[in-house]
């Protein structure tokens, strides 16, 4: 595996872990391929931690940074799954990108990881999603969105810093969100045990 990749995984966390084995706080922010991402942020009035980050390649070429934020540390996907609080999937662009290809590939990466009969109760919801980035037909590196847990309200998807129509109400949406990156398939291995806060395999 490219050293970069390991480097770019870690660097984060090794940041965090000397700050806390110095007994001081972590910084503000951390860098994960060269995209901010602030430590601590705060969903529906309740304070979220970044519990990992890392960048999603595509063969050898890198496609965006995504940053997971949960209320309690968690390092496998049930027990992400498993809390009951508001949780935040930031995705920062590091290339252009066609959005409509990339709604696609969401969707694909949804049915991948679920059952196909749970899926096709979520086939509105996706085909809504689908269509939010298919309007917005390219997202340029730098730019970001943002899928919103929030328990009571639903998946709030923030594009650019616009929230795109009303919540996706279902818990299952967003769960199915989840496995594109957390799931038995997931769209990058690394990723997956960068946002799961692991260190990745040299």
């Amino acid at each position: 595996m490219p050293l970069h990749r390991i480097f770019t995984t870690r660097s984060w966390l090794l940041s965090a872990a000397l700050a806390l084995g110095a007994g001081i706080a972590p910084a503000q922010t951390v860098d994960v391929g060269g995209v901010k991402l602030d430590a601590r942020v705060s969903v529906a009035g309740k304070p979220l931690q970044l519990n990992g980050a890392g960048v999603r390649y595509r063969a050898v070429f890198r496609v965006y940074t995504a940053g997971l934020y949960l209320e309690q540390k968690a390092d496998t996907p049930e027990a992400v799954l498993g809390q009951t609080g508001p949780k935040r999937m930031t995705i920062t662009m590091l290339r252009d990108i066609d959005s409509a290809e990339l709604g696609k590939l969401f969707a694909r990466g949804m049915e991948d990881n679920m059952d196909r009969r749970q899926f096709s109760r979520l086939i509105p919801g996706v085909m809504r999603m689908s269509q939010v980035f298919t309007d917005h037909k390219q997202l340029k590196s730098g730019e970001s969105f943002v899928l919103d847990w929030i328990p009571g309200t639903g998946t709030v998807l923030t594009v650019k810093g616009r929230v795109e129509g009303e919540p996706f109400r279902e818990p299952e949406f967003f769960e199915a969100l989840m496995r594109i990156w957390l799931g038995p398939k997931p769209a990058d291995w690394q990723l997956k045990d960068a946002l799961l806060g692991k260190p990745t395999a040299s």
